[in-house]
């Protein structure tokens, strides 16, 4: 079940604070494993921000939002049972649903691991991070992917972290802005997407702000995320070792690292029923949904370079509002029979003048025409998001939430090929989003 969202009463202003400069802080110079071994912040006016948000997260149980490469996040301290449960409260997230934890080095990873004895101490000095994990975390720490590991007896992590596993997910985010935000609490953040349970995942602080206004206090403003999907999660606990969500990481470039060559894919591209915990996020619940239906065209459709076969839709006689999401084949306004379209609009403005500037995309707005006689039955919005793999990953996400905040009442997908790159994340995003699937 989910957890209940506060009430009206207990709602909160939610503040956005700016995060100015680049200089959050650096590794202690050292090689192989050992040079993400040990984070320091910088001591420079770009750490207030994070300094005042730390704070916040030791003092309060109430999560707060901020920026890593790949999606907003919202962190709380994983080891507090309260603060963690703030968590689910804000996002009316199902409570089976396990978080992924992040660490800023493998300092903080590596006390993690530790069992702790009765009295709160570590119990020994050895490295318990799996030898099967470390070709993995040399070549892609820290960067979008997240691995499970096995959670020690006793552990130091509140238990709705893992929702009942016996395993839990943990990443080194690529954001400086992210480790030292962690490093200044001093504890794993458990950092689900910021964005309400089941809604499109967050790549701005708008976005966050559009979902969350009056469920948390703070937001975090580190400009857009570059990459716009979540990460990789993998299991290398099991033989063979398996893909459980795509992500950041391809599976491809899984492969290329040693003991990861038979790596496959345990996940499917739609919600997953039954009642056992989830082992990763976003396999069991439907997700990175908008309002809107979503009609999703697979890159395999028949003559998929024509657009959208409009004469075979059920579309009102008037006063529609369709939406279209083109990548690499469709022309503008993706086949549909309309006017001409008006001049470029830029998409998904910054929060404030002086901001980071938000995904690169424009929309476009022409009159919609019954295809028989030419008479206008409503409005057409057209996004491109790009033609490459990357571009699209990053657009995906505000383009659904653009289409959605201007009242679309359907959204055409034009899907892109799953067996390259970011492409198999992408399209489990939209075929878990999509109403309707051309194939």
């Amino acid at each position: 079940m989910s957890q209940d969202l506060p009430s009206q009463a207990a709602r909160q202003k939610t503040e956005i604070l700016k995060v100015v400069g680049s200089d959050f802080g650096t590794f202690k110079e050292n090689v192989g494993l050992e040079k993400i071994g040990e984070w320091e912040v910088s001591q420079s006016a770009s750490a207030k921000a994070l300094i005042e948000a730390a704070n916040y997260l030791k003092a309060k149980d109430i999560p707060v939002a901020f920026p890593t490469e790949t999606v907003y996040g919202l962190g709380a301290d994983a080891t507090r049972a309260a603060a963690v449960k703030g968590i689910y409260s804000a996002k009316g997230r199902p409570s089976d649903n396990p978080l992924i934890i992040h660490v800023p080095d493998l300092d903080m990873l590596r006390h993690v691991l530790q069992p702790t004895a009765n009295n709160g101490a570590t119990n020994g000095s050895h490295d318990h991070i799996p030898e099967i994990y470390k070709p993995l975390i040399e070549r892609f720490w820290p960067g979008p992917l997240t691995i499970l590991m096995p959670n020690p007896i006793p552990s130091r992590l509140a238990p709705e972290v893992t929702a009942g596993l016996k395993t839990f997910g943990v990443r080194m985010p690529a954001s400086p802005l992210a480790r030292s935000l962690i490093k200044l609490v001093g504890a794993p953040l458990a950092a689900p997407s910021a964005n309400a349970s089941t809604k499109p995942s967050p790549t701005t602080a708008a976005h966050v702000l559009e979902d969350l206004d009056g469920r948390i206090e703070l937001i975090l403003d580190g400009g857009s995320c570059p990459v716009g999907v979540e990460s990789t999660v993998v299991d290398g606990l099991c033989d063979p070792p398996v893909v459980l969500r795509p992500g950041g990481v391809s599976i491809d470039e899984l492969r290329e690292c040693p003991g990861w060559k038979n790596v496959e894919k345990a996940y499917k591209d739609h919600s997953e029923s039954g009642k056992a915990a989830p082992r990763a996020p976003g396999m069991k619940y439907k997700h990175y949904s908008p309002k809107a239906r979503v009609v999703l065209y697979e890159a395999t459709y028949p003559d998929l370079h024509k657009g959208v076969d409009q004469q075979a839709l059920e579309l009102k006689d008037d006063s529609n509002l369709v939406g279209v999401i083109r990548t690499r084949q469709w022309g503008m306004g993706g086949g549909f029979s309309c006017g001409d379209f008006n001049g470029q609009e830029k998409l998904v403005a910054p929060l404030e003048p002086d901001s980071q500037p938000g995904v690169e995309l424009e929309v476009r707005e022409a009159d919609l025409y019954k295809s028989l006689d030419g008479a206008t039955i409503g409005k057409l919005l057209d996004i491109s998001i790009g033609k490459d793999s990357r571009s699209i990953a990053h657009g995906l996400f505000s383009a659904l939430r653009e289409l959605d905040r201007r009242g679309a009442d359907i959204i055409f997908v034009e899907g892109t090929l799953d067996d390259e790159d970011i492409g198999a994340a992408v399209m489990n995003r939209l075929r878990k989003a999509a109403s309707q699937i051309k194939s």
